[in-house]
């Protein structure tokens, strides 16, 4: 059970959600070119391609946890800013995460390395439908702790990364619209990321932001990472 602080219409309560899907959408900006090359440039490293784009990985829900120290196996971890999707049985919240990703793993396999780091999720919901009018001008943003300093890993609008409405509808597949696109409730869907300022690396310490500057406020979260030994 994930506990969520809903905000909405200036009212606000507290709920235990109950998460049974957990969707993981990658390679989802919106600049088609722009994501070639970041596949060009990751199968340089020995990465491998993804068979379609956008593409969807399931994850267990035993994953997604909510806490401010993040145990990880090993020194090749990193944490990555997204929006998120939350359905309930009242319709569509929005909350931020991050997809903090095995990059030694993610070598063999991205979808083995996805499911090797836990999934660190807020604890604040927007409805989705105050910010769905002006998505585009939302702004996503992380700060990353490394040797000591605090430096700005992540920032740009959100408008460079896929809308939800399109990710579910094509989730969903054949039948669905972007009008009408809905995740089942107790799913939660990662809606993708922006590129990492000075290249992906590890942090001690990973602070995100989904900023609004329409209705002027945030959403923000963080994490110190702490790397367990790998014993051979």
């Amino acid at each position: 059970m994930l506990q969520f602080t809903r905000h909405w219409a200036g009212r606000q309560d507290r709920i235990a959600a109950e998460i049974t899907t957990l969707i993981v959408a990658g390679w989802t900006g919106r600049d088609s070119h722009a994501i070639e090359h970041h596949i060009e440039e990751l199968a340089a490293l020995g990465v491998p391609r993804p068979s379609t784009t956008p593409l969807f990985y399931r994850l267990g829900v035993g994953q997604l946890i909510q806490t401010g120290n993040l145990q990880v196996l090993g020194p090749d971890s990193s944490g990555e800013v997204e929006p998120v999707i939350v359905s309930l049985a009242d319709g569509l919240w929005v909350t931020l995460g991050s997809d903090h990703t095995d990059r030694k793993a993610e070598a063999a396999g991205v979808a083995l390395s996805k499911q090797m780091c836990g999934k660190v999720v807020g604890e604040a919901l927007w409805r989705f439908d105050e910010v769905a009018p002006h998505w585009d001008k939302l702004m996503l943003r992380s700060h990353a702790t490394i040797e000591g300093q605090r430096l700005l890993y992540q920032e740009g609008s959100i408008a460079a990364i896929r809308d939800p409405r399109d990710l579910m509808a094509r989730y969903l597949g054949p039948g669905s619209s972007l009008d009408t696109a809905s995740l089942p409730p107790g799913s939660l869907m990662f809606c993708g990321t922006l590129g990492a300022i000075g290249g992906v690396r590890p942090a001690a310490k990973f602070e995100m932001e989904l900023h609004d500057p329409v209705l002027g406020r945030s959403l923000k979260a963080g994490y110190t990472v702490e790397a367990l030994p790998v014993i051979a």
